[in-house]
């Protein structure tokens, strides 16, 4: 297996043939030429071309807009871009695409970090302009979380009628009333599956808060229940979203649903871009769903793609875990590293290494969600009792979030070939506001220059140059903010690096896949206010139009047959 180093220099050469490939490209003709433009390549050592040429479902030659132009025939269809930028395809790294219960009814809370009294106002006339028995659904601040007296009693006294869950802004940990316990098959005797819990008061009746797997689990129950018609609708409004931001390609952290049923749904949209769907599995009481999707077809359908596995090993700071709610500490000012640095496991440290000869008997790329320093050096230490740097590099374990990621284990997550995917959303809230939030945590520059490969992934909003403009803002640790080239080429290149598929795309280079965006905007010299209003004018995957605003016909001349 090639090293990163290698990868790279692999991909100079392919750089280099783009050039020096005009002429053997004339041997077969372009179907598509695309010229005049700002071509943003995701090779750092060679940023931008004018033109490239297509031919089928991959890119046959990049260069200058004559010297391309030239390769035309009478049979080539030409768009003149009008000095427009593109970017490949956007890969988001980390996305769960899910279903909801076709009768839920989101309540924006108005403040912006609500207080249990504005809950106690909001919910009931969110309620009464709802539909009869509708489930309402409510994102709450980490101060109504760890007020105790918001529990299962506290929703049922404000609403008796109404199922209502309210969702920590992170999704590890849930209120519901007691409408709402039943609406997700909570039972008042259930057990706590592993990795998970339904918390209990002294008497060992249900609170209505849910912790970490039993949230999961909870939740695909609730999506299974989906009818099908409405499931592929909401998937359909999913996918046309990301096409008009010029997102090609969405790693799905499938815990809404089993693979088996996303490839279904995903099939029946139809898909119109890639989509690679990771085992996310759940758990029972006693065990983990190791057996979920073991066996599943790899390639069920040519634009979806079934691979990789993965477990949350610890949680977040927010919710702390499994650390009670009244007793989650943060210091009261800056800095807050100790939040990521004592954060508690969610699994014993046998289950690591279990996890870890899992993915080697099925071949399988192991993702592990790691926000604190606890769960990243007890990763560390599993791979280096089970192998070592030597096995364990060219399998590329990925480290989601990686927040606890300290300078003291830079070396070792280099050694062992690991992806960082980071979420550029969550860069931007933990702190007091206008205070940076961290001395060390959450690292990303500091990474990239520690030779880690960091990729993006949405986690949260979708819009792909929203989350550039957090990744070169990073509220909570500016310092370690980067580039906007750099953040598009952790969201183009790195993240297919990240799921083994940076030889077919991720980057403009003759020979890969045609996956790539015309974009509304420079997103390389936007004012940083305008840079989340940017969207795709043109979107192509293997070279296929899925998305066309139509802005670009005035520049594109179809020549006759």
């Amino acid at each position: 297996m090639r090293t990163l180093l290698g990868l790279i220099a692999m991909g100079l050469a392919i750089s280099v043939l783009g050039w020096s490939a005009v002429a053997s490209a004339k041997e077969t003709s372009p179907s598509l030429i695309i010229f005049n433009g700002k071509i943003f390549t995701s090779d750092m050592d060679h940023l931008y071309v004018q033109a490239l040429a297509i031919r089928g479902t991959r890119i046959i030659a990049i260069g200058d807009s004559d010297a391309i132009k030239a390769l035309g025939t009478a049979r080539t269809r030409r768009i003149d871009l009008g000095g427009r930028t593109v970017i490949p395809g956007i890969n988001d790294a980390h996305n769960h695409i899910e279903v909801h219960p076709t009768n839920l009814v989101e309540v924006g809370l108005q403040a912006r970090n609500p207080t249990t009294t504005d809950l106690r106002k909001e919910l009931p006339e969110a309620a009464a302009k709802a539909p009869k028995g509708a489930l309402l659904e409510a994102t709450i601040s980490p101060a109504i979380f760890y007020d105790i007296t918001v529990n299962r009693d506290f929703l049922d006294a404000l609403l008796p009628n109404n199922p209502v869950m309210l969702v920590t802004i992170t999704g590890h940990g849930m209120i519901l009333n007691t409408a709402g316990l039943r609406a997700y098959g909570v039972a008042e005797d259930q057990k706590d599956p592993v990795g998970g819990r339904f918390e209990r008061d002294a008497a060992g009746h249900l609170t209505g808060v849910v912790r970490e797997y039993a949230g999961l689990d909870m939740a695909r129950t609730a999506a299974d229940a989906v009818p099908e018609a409405a499931a592929v609708q909401q998937l359909r409004e999913t996918l046309d979203e990301a096409k008009a931001f010029g997102i090609t390609t969405i790693q799905d952290m499938s815990n809404a649903m089993t693979p088996a049923r996303a490839v279904a749904l995903f099939e029946k949209v139809p898909a119109p871009i890639r989509l690679r769907v990771m085992r996310m599995p759940g758990t029972s009481v006693g065990s983990r769903n190791i057996d979920e999707g073991v066996g599943f077809p790899r390639h069920p359908s040519p634009l979806i793609t079934v691979s990789g596995t993965k477990w949350m090993i610890d949680g977040v700071p927010i919710e702390g875990t499994f650390t009670p709610r009244d007793a989650v500490l943060l210091p009261p000012a800056p800095p807050f590293d100790d939040a990521f640095r004592n954060l508690p496991l969610t699994f014993p440290v046998t289950e690591i290494a279990a996890m870890l000869r899992e993915s080697v008997a099925n071949n399988d790329q192991l993702l592990v969600h790691v926000s604190g320093y606890l769960a990243a050096k007890a990763m560390l230490d599993a791979m280096d009792a089970s192998g070592g740097p030597g096995f364990w590099r060219a399998r590329r374990v990925r480290f989601e979030h990686g927040d606890g990621i300290f300078p003291d284990l830079y070396d070792r997550v280099k050694e062992y070939g690991i992806v960082v995917v980071q979420n550029p959303s969550h860069l931007m809230g933990f702190g007091v506001p206008g205070r940076p939030a961290f001395n060390v945590s959450q690292p990303v520059k500091s990474l990239l220059s520690a030779g880690i490969p960091v990729a993006l992934g949405s986690d949260g909003p979708t819009n792909p140059y929203l989350n550039v403009l957090f990744a070169t803002i990073h509220a909570n640790h500016p310092s370690e903010a980067i580039t906007r080239e750099q953040a598009v080429v952790a969201y183009t290149l790195t993240s297919a690096y990240a799921e083994f598929t940076e030889n077919d795309k991720g980057s403009i280079a003759v020979g890969k896949l045609a996956d790539l965006a015309v974009l509304s905007q420079d997103i390389f010299t936007a004012p940083p206010s305008e840079l989340p209003k940017t969207r795709a004018v043109l979107t192509l995957v293997g070279g296929k139009t899925v998305f066309d605003t139509h802005v670009l016909l005035s520049g594109q001349v179809r020549n006759p047959n």
